[in-house]
C-alpha cells in the first residue's frame, strides 16, 4: 500500500475546510495544511481534527501550492483545496491506486456546486484535474490565478472514477467578488507579459465566451444558473482587458 500525503492550501475557509479534511481522513496518512495566516476559525478547526498545520505567506496560488508539496511527508501528493472534497466513488478509486501506484499521475473530473446547485454543463464539467500525483515528477505551473500540475516528459498519467466534490460559490455576490479579484491578477499578468487590449477585445472575446459557454458547452441545460454562469464568465473577460488598459493608462 502507497502512503499519500494529501496538501491543501487555506485563507479564511472555515466554511470548508472541515468537509475537506474529512473526506481524506481514511486515505491519507499524512495531511498538511499550508494556510496564509487566516483571521477566522481555520486554525481551530484544522487543529481539532489532528492535521498538520502550517503557515506560510502567500505569494501567489502557483507558488504556495508548490511549498506545500515540499511540506508534505511522502512522495505520492493528492492535493485538494479548501473547498473541494472528494466524493465516495473517487475516496474507492484513490484505495484502489494506492494499492498499485503505477502512473505518474492520476486525473479525476470536478463537479462545481453554484449556489446550491450542481453544474454539469457551463463548460465547468468535467472538468478534467490531475490531483494525485508523484512530487518528485511534478510541479505546480500556469499562470496565477489559474493553477495546473505539470509532469516530467516521459510521465504517463491514468483517469480514475469520482469527482472531486467543489463548492465554489454559496452566493452570486461571492462569484463577482472572485472575478473582480481574479481579473485584476490576470490583467497584471497580461501586462508582465506585454500584451495589449485591442478594442475588439472588449466587445469580441467577451460576446464570444458567452456564446460559448452558454450554447456550445451546453450552459442552458443548467438552467438559470447556467445562463449567471455564462454572463459572468463573458464579465470576467470584459473585466480583465479594460483593467489592462487602465494599467497601461498609469503605467505610461
Amino acid at each position: 500500500m502507497t502512503p499519500i500525503s494529501a496538501v491543501i492550501i487555506t485563507f479564511n475557509e472555515e466554511r470548508n475546510i472541515g468537509r475537506c479534511i474529512d473526506s481524506l481522513q481514511e486515505i491519507a496518512e499524512d495531511i498538511v495544511v499550508v494556510d496564509s495566516y487566516s483571521t477566522d476559525k481555520t486554525e481551530e478547526i484544522c487543529r481539532s481534527k489532528g492535521v498538520r498545520f502550517v503557515q506560510h505567506p502567500f505569494g501567489g496560488y502557483i507558488e504556495q501550492k508548490n511549498y506545500a508539496l515540499t511540506q508534505s511527508r511522502f512522495d505520492h501528493v493528492l492535493s485538494l483545496d479548501a473547498d473541494e472534497a472528494l466524493s465516495d466513488d473517487l475516496r474507492k478509486s484513490v484505495l484502489s491506486v494506492k494499492e498499485n501506484f503505477n502512473e505518474t499521475g492520476y486525473e479525476m473530473n470536478r463537479l462545481t456546486n453554484y449556489c446550491g446547485k450542481w453544474i454539469k454543463h457551463t463548460g465547468w464539467y468535467p472538468d478534467r484535474k490531475l490531483r494525485l500525483f508523484d512530487k518528485r515528477k511534478a510541479r505546480w505551473a500556469g499562470r496565477n490565478p489559474h493553477d495546473r500540475c505539470e509532469l516530467d516528459k516521459g510521465s504517463t498519467t491514468k483517469r480514475i472514477e469520482g469527482d472531486i466534490l467543489h463548492y465554489s460559490f454559496y452566493t452570486i455576490d461571492q462569484h463577482l467578488e472572485t472575478i473582480n479579484k481574479f481579473s485584476s491578477i490576470k490583467a497584471e499578468v497580461m501586462y508582465e507579459r506585454g500584451k495589449k487590449a485591442r478594442w475588439y477585445n472588449f466587445l469580441v472575446n467577451p460576446a464570444f465566451r458567452f456564446f460559448r459557454d452558454m450554447i456550445l458547452k451546453g450552459g442552458f441545460r443548467d438552467g438559470f444558473y447556467g445562463y449567471v454562469i455564462a454572463r459572468n464568465s463573458a464579465h470576467s473577460v470584459f473585466l480583465k482587458y479594460v483593467k489592462l488598459k487602465d494599467l497601461y493608462r498609469q503605467r505610461g
